[in-house]
């Protein structure tokens, strides 16, 4: 298992509650290689969708998709191996993991994880340290509040971090 054996993962919510996934974002960075990129509509334990506006996903999107319960099982294997999970404020996305999780009865993975912006205010002293601003000061692409856009860029920010010799695992 190398340091740099992760997933980046980013949630989209419907409403205030934490466990209202409705999207999430999944890449898998094997020996500093991004080697896996997945993207899920989920169907919220709600029909109410109150972040539309930042995110553009309505009921229409996510009713026929699975629940948190029935997909989560699926994904089980892009964790295998990973010494991490990073997310752009980790607070939240383990907010949203645990919640679902718990919802669902199912266990979360074991990983720790380590926040992106945490990060880019120590590596590069960056404030704010909003995904947007980070990836561009680091010309990276982004489609913010696009779950995968959200992974893949929050894996690039953990990569250049790596590479600046800033990067202190979990």
């Amino acid at each position: 298992m190398n340091a740099l054996d992760f997933v980046a993962i980013d949630f989209e919510t419907a409403d205030y509650g934490a466990d209202s996934a409705c999207a999430v974002g999944l890449v898998k960075v094997v020996n500093g290689e991004i080697v896996r990129q997945e993207h899920h509509f989920i169907r919220p334990p709600r029909r109410d969708f109150r972040f539309t506006y930042i995110h553009g996903i309505e009921w229409r999107h996510v009713a026929d998709k699975p629940t948190f319960q029935k997909l989560w099982p699926m994904l089980g294997d892009i964790f295998s191996g990973a010494r991490f999970l990073a997310a752009h404020n980790a607070p939240f996305d383990r907010g949203v993991l645990g919640a679902c999780c718990a919802a669902a009865g199912l266990t979360p993975p074991p990983q720790p994880f380590l926040c992106t912006v945490r990060l880019a205010r120590k590596t590069w002293s960056l404030k704010p340290a909003r995904l947007p601003n980070v990836c561009d000061y680091l010309g990276i692409e982004l489609n913010h509040h696009e779950a995968l856009s959200d992974a893949a860029a929050c894996a690039r920010i953990v990569l250049a971090a790596a590479k600046a010799g800033a990067l202190v695992a979990p």
